[in-house]
C-alpha cells in the first residue's frame, strides 16, 4: 500500500523531543543526527511507505496504554510480510548520523522477532533481528555499520529493552553486512513467516548519534563478584557475609543428600540390572537389544557426567575494557592475586570477529572462592565440588575436568586426546576450532602418537578411566545441506596444492579407479585433457548429479578413506599405550556419514555433542542403529538469561525454571534409546558474564554461578532425574528394537 497521499499537517514540522534530545522533521533528503524523517501519526510526503503482505489499518493513530500516540501495523499470514520505507527521490545522506531510530511498541501480548534491513545505493545492506518484547514503547536504535557483542570481547550483550536517560532504548547488538550510508534508499521491517496476524505500533522514524548509548550500555555491568550488576534474581549475592552464610549452609545439605543416595558399586555401577563380568576396566556390552557400559566390578554403568568441572576456566579479560568492571581489586588487596595475563588470538572461525582477546585478565571465580572458604587448599575445593556432583546424583566427570578430582578416585572420568602439531589441515569452511587435521600426513601420526603417549602415561592402569575422546568437534563439513557443503572436505582438498598429502591421496584414490583422464571425464561428465591439470591448486571438481552419479560416490569413498585413516591412527597408537581402555569416538558436532561410519568401525563408543531438546533431534537413530554401536551424548544443555550472563547457550529455553524440566526430559528421552550409554551436561560453572578467555562465550549454562553458589531449583530438578534413574535402573529396550 503506498502511503505517498497523505498530507502534512502544519503541526507536524513543530519542534518534538525524541528519547535522546530534541529533534526536528527534515522536509528534504539530507538527514543529520537527532532528525526525524517520518512520522507514522503524522504521515508526510517526503518519504514513501509501502507495504507487502502488511496493512496499516486505521488512518488514524492511537493511543497506548502507557498513552502515547501511535500507528497500527498489521503483519499478515505470509512468508514475510513487510513494510518498507524510502525516499520520494534520490537518497538519504545519513553519513553523520550513528543509527537509524524508530520509535516502536510491540501489541501483542508476547514477544516479536522483527527483520531489519537498511540498504544503500549501492546495494550494501546492513541486517539485525530485533527481538521485541511484550509492553511499553521502546525507542529502536540500528547501527549504521556492522557491530556485535564480540567486538566488545563476548558471545552476547546485556539485555534489551534497556531504560537510559528516562526512556525505553532497544540497541541492536548485532548488526551484519555493509551499508554506505551516505546514499542510504530504503529502511524494511519485516517478519519471519508468521503463523497468525501480528500488530506492532510505530512512531516517528529518523536518525540518531548512538556512540554515548553504546557506550553507556557497557559501562559498569560486572560487579565486585563477576555478576551483572543491573539484574536482580534469588541466587544473586550482594556481601562477603551473605557468599560465607550460604557456603555454611548447603555443606549440611550436602551431608543429607549424599546419605540417601542409591547403593551402587564403588564406579558408580547401578546394582539393579543384569550382571555381566568383571574385567577390571570399563567397557561396553549389548545385551538383549540394549548397549551397555560395564564397570570394573561388572554392574551396569549408564555414564551421567558433567563437563569442565574446574576452578581455572572462569577468567575473563579486563584489559582495555576496564570501565566495563565496576570494582576490580585495587594493586596491594588481598583479592588481586587473581589477576593474570593471557592470549587467545586465533585464526580459528571461533575467534572471529572479536576484540578484548589478549592482555590482563581476572579470575572472579577464584576470587569468590576464597571470599567463601578463606585461603584454602584445593583439597577442600575437590571435597567440595565431588560431594556435589555425588550429591546430585552424578557419575563422571566430563572433558576438561580438573585432574585434581580424577586424582581423588570418588568419580570415574574422561580423557581428551588433543592432537596437536605442525602437519597439514584442510579447510571446510566453518572450521570453528581450526581446519581438519590431515591424517595422510606423517607428522599426524608422530602428534598423534605422543599426545596418546602423554595422556596415557598416568592413566593406562587406572581402572577409574571411563575411556578417552579422539579430539573435539573437528569440521568434518561446512554448515548446510547442499552439497558444496556435505561434501567441503573433499571439494576443499582438491582445491589444495600436490604438497598436501590429503590430496595426493584423494588423486591416488582417483588414478587407481580411472586409470587416466579419459575414464575421469567420462565417467564426471568434465573435459579434462590432462591428468596434471587436476594437481593445479584451485580445482574445481564438479557437483553431484543424477547423470554423472560416479561424482558423489567418489567423494563419498575420499571422504570415508580420510576418516578411516584418521581414527585408525589413534586407535592402533591407543591400543599399544593404553590397550584396557576404550575410545569413546570424536564428539562430533558437525559429521558426515563416512566420519560416523569410520569412528563406529575403528571406536569403542560413538560420542555426540547434541545441542538439541532431545536426542534423537540431533542425528538419524535409525543410521546409528544400522552402525550398531553404543552412542554417548558428550555435551548439551538448556540455558537461558534470566541469572545474570546475557548468552542462553546453543539451547536456550525461556527462564530459568524450564531449565530443569527440560534436562529431565533429555534424560528421559536418552534412556528410552537402547543406544544410549550415558549423557554429559555442559557444563559445571556458569561462564563469565564478560566472556571466557578462549572464545568470549558467556552463558548461564551452569549448575553453578560465578559466586559458586548452586542454582537451587535447577540441581533439585536434576538431582531428581538423576537419582530416579540410579534407583530404578535402566528400561527395558522397546521390543521393535533391533
Amino acid at each position: 500500500m503506498l502511503l505517498s497521499s497523505f498530507r502534512p499537517l502544519v503541526a507536524l514540522c513543530a519542534q518534538v523531543t525524541l528519547c535522546f534530545g530534541t529533534v526536528f522533521c527534515a522536509p528534504g533528503a539530507q538527514a543529520a543526527d537527532g532528525q526525524t524523517l517520518y512520522n507514522f501519526v503524522k504521515p508526510m510526503d517526503v518519504v514513501q511507505v509501502v507495504t507487502r503482505d502488511a496493512s496499516l489499518p486505521s488512518l488514524t493513530a492511537e493511543v497506548s496504554s502507557e498513552g502515547e500516540i501511535l500507528r497500527r501495523l498489521n503483519f499478515n499470514q505470509a512468508a514475510q510480510p513487510s513494510l518498507r520505507l524510502t525516499p520520494q527521490s534520490g537518497s538519504w545522506d545519513w553519513s553523520t548520523a550513528g543509527a537509524m531510530s524508530l520509535r516502536v511498541q510491540n501489541a501483542m501480548d508476547w514477544a516479536l522477532t522483527l527483520e531489519v534491513q537498511i540498504e544503500s545505493a549501492d546495494g550494501k545492506v546492513l541486517r539485525t533481528s530485533i527481538a521485541l518484547p511484550a509492553g511499553p514503547a521502546q525507542t529502536l536504535l540500528v547501527p549504521l555499520q556492522a557491530t556485535s557483542p564480540l567486538m566488545q570481547g563476548m558471545r552476547a550483550g546485556p539485555p534489551m529493552p534497556w531504560h537510559y536517560e528516562g526512556k525505553n532504548v532497544l540497541l541492536a547488538s548485532t548488526v551484519t553486512g555493509e551499508l554506505q550510508a551516505s546514499q542510504v534508499v530504503a529502511v524494511s521491517l519485516s517478519l519471519n513467516q508468521p503463523n497468525a496476524t501480528q500488530s506492532i505500533l510505530l512512531g516517528r522514524f529518523g536518525v540518531q548519534e548512538v556512540a554515548p548509548v553504546q557506550a553507556a550500555v557497557y559501562a559498569n555491568i560486572v560487579d565486585a563478584y563477576g555478576q551483572y550488576s543491573r539484574g536482580q534474581w534469588p541466587e544473586k549475592v550482594s556481601s562477603d557475609a551473605q557468599l560465607k552464610a550460604a557456603a555454611d549452609k548447603e555443606q549440611a545439605q550436602l551431608k543429607s543428600w549424599l546419605s540417601q543416595r542409591p547403593k551402587q558399586d564403588q564406579f558408580g555401577g547401578l546394582l539393579s540390572g543384569p550382571s555381566f563380568e568383571a574385567k577390571g576396566f570399563f567397557r561396553s556390552e549389548k545385551r538383549d537389544g540394549r548397549w551397555y557400559l560395564v564397570t570394573p566390578e561388572g554392574h551396569p554403568f549408564y555414564s551421567l557426567g558433567v563437563n569442565t568441572v574446574t576452578a581455572d576456566n572462569s577468567k575473563t579479560y579486563v584489559e582495555g575494557r576496564e570501565s566495563m568492571f565496576a570494582a576490580l581489586p585495587k594493586e596491594g588487596e588481598a583479592l588481586a592475586s587473581y589477576f593474570g595475563s593471557a592470549d587467545n588470538r586465533s585464526d580459528a572461525g571461533s575467534a572471529k570477529g572479536r576484540a578484548f582477546d589478549h592482555g590482563r585478565w581476572f579470575d572472579f571465580y577464584g576470587a569468590n572462592l576464597e571470599r567463601s572458604y578463606g585461603k584454602q587448599p584445593q583439597a577442600n575445593w575437590v571435597t567440595n565440588t565431588l560431594d556435589r556432583l555425588q550429591a546430585w546424583g552424578f557419575n563422571t566427570l566430563g572433558n576438561w575436568s580438573e585432574p585434581a578430582l580424577i586424582a581423588a578416585q570418588r568419580v570415574p572420568y574422561t580423557i581428551p586426546l588433543l592432537i596437536h602439531g605442525d602437519y597439514a589441515t584442510i579447510s571446510t569452511g566453518l572450521d570453528w576450532w581450526g581446519g581438519m587435521p590431515d591424517p595422510f600426513d606423517p607428522r599426524f601420526a608422530l602428534a598423534t602418537e605422543r599426545a596418546v603417549a602423554i595422556a596415557a602415561r598416568d592413566h593406562r592402569d587406572d581402572p577409574w578411566l571411563l575411556g578417552y575422546f579422539a579430539d573435539n568437534e573437528l569440521a568434518w563439513a561446512d554448515q548446510g545441506t547442499e552439497p558444496k557443503a556435505r561434501y567441503a572436505l573433499a571439494y576443499n582438498t582438491l582445491r589444495l596444492t600436490t604438497d598436501v598429502p590429503a590430496k595426493r591421496a584423494f588423486l591416488k584414490l582417483l588414478r587407481d579407479k580411472y586409470r587416466n583422464q579419459q575414464g575421469l571425464s567420462k565417467a564426471w561428465g568434465i573435459e579434462l585433457p590432462a591428468w596434471e591439470l587436476m594437481e593445479d591448486p584451485g580445482f574445481q571438481a564438479p557437483l553431484p548429479s543424477a547423470e554423472h552419479p560416479a561424482i558423489e560416490a567418489d567423494l563419498q569413498r575420499f571422504q570415508r578413506l580420510f576418516a578411516d585413516t584418521y581414527f585408525k591412527t589413534i586407535t592402533e597408537s591407543l591400543k599399544w599405550h593404553s590397550p584396557n581402555h576404550m575410545l569413546l569416538g570424536g564428539r562430533f558436532a558437525i559429521s558426515t556419514p563416512e566420519a560416523v561410519a569410520a569412528c563406529a568401525q575403528y571406536c569403542d563408543v560413538l560420542s555426540f555433542n547434541f545441542y538439541t531438546r532431545e536426542p534423537q533431534h540431533g542425528y538419524d537413530f535409525a543410521a546409528l542403529r544400522a552402525l550398531d554401536k553404543p552412542v554417548l551424548v558428550t555435551e548439551f544443555h538448556f540455558g537461558s538469561r534470566d541469572r545474570g550472563p546475557f548468552w542462553g547457550g546453543v539451547s536456550e529455553v525461556y527462564s530459568e525454571a524450564e531449565r530443569a524440566p527440560a534436562y529431565a526430559n533429555f534424560l528421559k528421552q536418552a534412556l528410552a534409546e537402547p543406544l544410549i550409554v550415558g549423557v554429559h551436561w555442559f557444563q559445571y560453572l556458569d561462564q563469565p558474564l564478560s566472556g571466557r578467555l578462549l572464545d568470549g562465550e558467556n552463558g548461564h549454562l551452569g549448575l553453578v554461578g560465578i559466586t559458586d553458589r548452586p542454582f537451587q531449583g535447577f540441581v533439585d530438578g536434576v538431582r531428581k532425574a538423576n537419582l530416579a534413574l540410579a534407583k530404578d535402573g535402566l528400561p527395558a529396550p522397546a521390543k521393535s528394537a533391533p
